[in-house]
């Protein structure tokens, strides 16, 4: 049944239907656990205090590249 705090699917009515929302459950999890990690990841690199000042040649565009697709995945 729809209720308005229902953040997930309504209840299947047929085989088809609930393999749909096993997919779209599945789907979700996979989305979260790649934006958890690639925000993990991000803080990390963000917060730590050592850092080579013989690897910075291209950390602008490093940066850049990783910080949209993390953002497209905080949208999706």
């Amino acid at each position: 049944m729809a209720t308005w705090s229902n953040i997930s699917l309504q209840d299947s009515a047929s085989p088809l239907m609930e393999q749909l929302s096993f997919f779209h459950d599945h789907t979700m999890i996979i989305l979260f656990m790649i934006t958890v990690i690639v925000s993990y990841s991000m803080s990390y690199m963000f917060n730590i205090k050592y850092t080579n000042r013989n690897m910075l040649h291209g950390h602008l565009i490093e940066s850049i590249w990783t910080t949209l697709p993390a953002i497209t995945l905080i949208f999706i």
